[in-house]
């Protein structure tokens, strides 16, 4: 489980205090133990508690502490005060760094303003640029300018990369658009002359004639419409006329018969 940030500020409550100190003094204590014991080096640790009388000192032996001490303030006061930090040398460096993060803030903040203002732009939705300040367009001519030479920088690496690779600029060539069209399936066309001796029908003239010989319509004794099934089969009148002019006019055809097949014979 990952721990929570820590954020450095003076503890008001004096019992949560007073407890965080105990805690921490303990810890420094013991890692300054540790580092001596592992890296086989000198450490001394002092420290002063709020209201006590006496320090907490490591390592506990007097003598030891003493020598440690008196070889520190023997060092030139050059070495000595190399990495020394205060209190105030503590919140210097502290402030510095937030002003570091918060102009770091303000440029992007600045960087994505700009950014949709140019969408804005080209989105059409700044007709005219009307309405924006000198920076506004300062800044936005500076991020179109920085955008146009990226897109030139990469067409000269583009470039740079099809002359050292042949291959490379041969695949990157687009075809020409062309219209592929196959070629028709090659056929041949048998063509024919049939020709139809037959008469000239003229329809009143069929008509009456039928008329005629199925005794007119309505009437007559076996070949009109009025009268039974079995008479209108089986006599010579105009049905069977109609049949055989019906059969005429399939003739000199492959599929014609020469022998009218209806009616059925009897």
């Amino acid at each position: 489980m990952a721990r929570r940030k820590l954020h450095l500020q003076y503890i008001l409550k004096n019992s949560a205090r007073r407890a965080t100190f105990k805690k921490r003094r303990a810890n420094l204590l013991k890692k300054a133990s540790e580092l001596a014991t592992l890296c086989d080096v000198d450490a001394c640790v002092v420290v002063y508690g709020e209201g006590e009388s006496r320090p907490e000192v490591w390592p506990p032996s007097a003598t030891e502490a003493t020598r440690i001490l008196g070889r520190f303030q023997a060092m030139p006061e050059t070495d000595r005060c190399y990495n020394m930090m205060d209190m105030e040398a503590f919140l210097t460096q502290r402030i510095a760094k937030l002003k570091q993060q918060l102009e770091k803030a303000r440029r992007d903040n600045h960087e994505r303003e700009t950014a949709l203002l140019l969408n804005q732009v080209i989105a059409g939705r700044r007709p005219g640029l009307v309405g924006l300040s000198k920076e506004e367009l300062e800044s936005l001519g500076s991020m179109v300018q920085r955008r146009i030479e990226d897109v030139e920088n990469a067409k000269k690496l583009l470039d740079e990369k099809e002359e050292s690779n042949p291959a490379l600029a041969a695949a990157l060539q687009l075809p020409e658009a062309t219209l592929l069209l196959e070629p028709p399936v090659p056929y041949t066309a048998v063509t024919g002359n049939m020709e139809v001796d037959a008469p000239e029908l003229d329809p009143r003239g069929w008509l009456l004639d039928v008329t005629n010989k199925a005794g007119g319509i309505g009437g007559g004794e076996n070949g009109s419409f009025g009268g039974d099934l079995a008479g209108a089969s089986t006599s010579g009148g105009g049905f069977g006329d109609m049949f055989q002019l019906g059969n005429t006019m399939a003739a000199g055809f492959p599929w014609a018969d020469h022998e009218p097949f209806f009616p059925p014979a009897m």
